[in-house]
């Protein structure tokens, strides 16, 4: 069962593309703020494996799988399909639709100003990224985000000149046919970044997460290896939290009423690196115990997440109809009403 449609909640669209499994780095980004949404808004999660496709259009072999995990670590986390809805987005094909839409609003120069688009295929100059698709993916998020009708999306810093598009399609619309859309606003996370185990940003093709669905042995030889502060070579050599990708992770997962003796115990190397990993992985692990055991519930029923996907989509779908119902309508576009 999924949440309902409800005018007393504002409401929410986030969403991710399904690259491979969910680690430490989406938790704190995206799903531990998604956890307090769902009970605040009337949430819809997005599975996006269209835009899983604009940069890994070669080979998509692995988009079932990863689909599949994403779904499964989300639940695991505490994600509730009673509060949220939460679909895939080529499942509701209105995306498309109205995608198309608003790609005959959206001059060439606000798609050619992304960021993205800039970076690779301007300055970097890669062409296999010189792709329509690439190029319009900011109006096919657009349409993501206007078809539920959504009044809140969180983002990062990086993300909100897309919201920004968004807005400046809708009110390009709204302005010639009347309120067609709901005009969205951005909230910035308030996430810290967390390193890869090398000291790297935290990458999934450069094999450095630490995965949510990692056992407890698979966690901890990940954490034991993670890059502390480069100055503290010996044992007895003083260390700066500050300096150290390990300390980074405490202030998320460690009790704060700790914080003060990992601090005190790093600087005057009352501890060893390996002691305060020690201390680290248990925090980790125990935050991570409960999504275990909701995951190995998960496996165990091995349709359950399909179930709740495909009521996810249905429900959807609804949304997306309404809203197309509507933009169909103001811009005189032919309805069937039925007849065909």
């Amino acid at each position: 069962m999924t949440a309902t449609t409800t005018t007393t909640r504002k409401v929410l669209l986030s969403g991710s593309r399904p690259t491979g499994r969910q680690h430490l780095g989406n938790y704190v980004g995206a799903l531990a703020q998604w956890l307090e949404l769902q009970d605040e808004c009337e949430c819809f999660f997005m599975i996006a494996d269209w835009h899983a496709l604009t940069n890994a259009y070669n080979d998509t072999s692995a988009l079932p799988e990863n689909i599949k995990n994403q779904v499964m670590d989300w639940l695991a986390v505490g994600l509730d399909p009673k509060k949220a809805t939460i679909f895939v987005q080529s499942a509701v094909k209105e995306h498309a639709e109205l995608a198309l839409l608003l790609g005959m609003f959206t001059p060439l120069g606000l798609a050619e100003r992304c960021t993205s688009w800039k970076d690779l295929v301007i300055e970097q100059g890669i062409e296999e990224m010189r792709t329509y698709g690439f190029l319009g993916y900011p109006v096919l998020q657009s349409a993501d985000i206007l078809i539920y009708r959504a009044e809140i999306v969180p983002v990062g810093k990086d993300q909100v000149e897309h919201i920004e598009k968004a807005v400046d399609i809708a009110e390009k619309v709204n302005s010639r046919y009347g309120e067609v859309f709901t005009i969205p606003k951005w909230r910035l996370s308030k996430s810290p970044v967390l390193l890869g185990n090398d000291g790297r940003k935290m990458s999934k093709s450069w094999n450095n997460t630490i995965q949510l669905s990692d056992s407890s042995d698979a966690m901890w030889e990940k954490m034991r290896v993670m890059v502390t502060d480069p100055a503290r070579v010996r044992k007895t050599d003083p260390g700066d939290p500050e300096k150290c990708s390990v300390w980074a992770y405490h202030k998320v997962f460690t009790p704060a009423a700790r914080h003060e003796e990992i601090v005190a115990n790093c600087t005057s190397a009352g501890w060893g690196c390996m002691q305060c990993k020690k201390v680290l992985f248990e925090a980790v692990d125990g935050h991570f115990a409960p999504a275990r055991e909701r995951r190995a519930d998960l496996e165990a029923r091995p349709d359950a997440w399909k179930e709740i996907i495909f009521e996810g989509n249905r429900a959807a779908r609804a949304r997306a109809r309404e809203t197309m119902t509507v933009v169909r309508e103001k811009l005189h576009l032919y309805q069937s009403n039925g007849w065909d």
